[in-house]
């Protein structure tokens, strides 16, 4: 008589190297913490203000990763009444879980300090990072009379 054939256990995933992974999430553990290592020693801050220009106008602040754009951050500044409005976050997908928009963040509110910042965003992503970061939402109203009113949409 005949055995009949037993089940096959599942394979445990392989990892490049060769070896098992010991649990299940260990490789998008890793691939996280590279892209996280990633944002913070390789993406480097850009401005687009223009020295000594007056006025409110609509900045810009790039990031930017081995010559290519990765993300912005636009956002209108008036430093009369020392405050400021984020009017759009872009982020590469890559990049999202990676704490670049917190890092990105946290650039602005060193490079000008004393700056009360709001945001118009209302898109889900920013609307939680912006959260986290403290930054109240506000109305697409002008914050003061030497600004433009902000665009209540996400994004440029």
């Amino acid at each position: 008589m005949q055995k009949p054939p037993q089940p096959q256990k599942p394979q445990k995933p392989q990892q490049p190297n060769g070896h098992r992974a010991k649990r299940s999430g260990w490789t998008n553990f890793t691939g996280r913490l590279r892209r996280r290592l990633l944002a913070y020693r390789e993406v480097e801050f850009l401005s687009t203000r223009i020295p000594g220009d007056p006025g409110a106008g609509e900045e810009c602040l790039l990031l930017v990763h081995v010559r290519t754009i990765v993300g912005r951050v636009h956002y209108r500044m008036c430093p009369d009444c020392a405050r400021a409005v984020i009017t759009g976050i872009v982020i590469e997908e890559r990049f999202l879980a990676a704490g670049l928009g917190t890092r990105a963040l946290s650039h602005l509110r060193s490079r000008h300090p004393g700056i009360t910042w709001g945001s118009t965003l209302s898109l889900r992503a920013t609307r939680d990072l912006l959260r986290r970061m403290r930054i109240p939402a506000m109305s697409a109203v002008p914050v003061c009379k030497h600004m433009p009113a902000a665009s209540a949409a996400d994004g440029p």
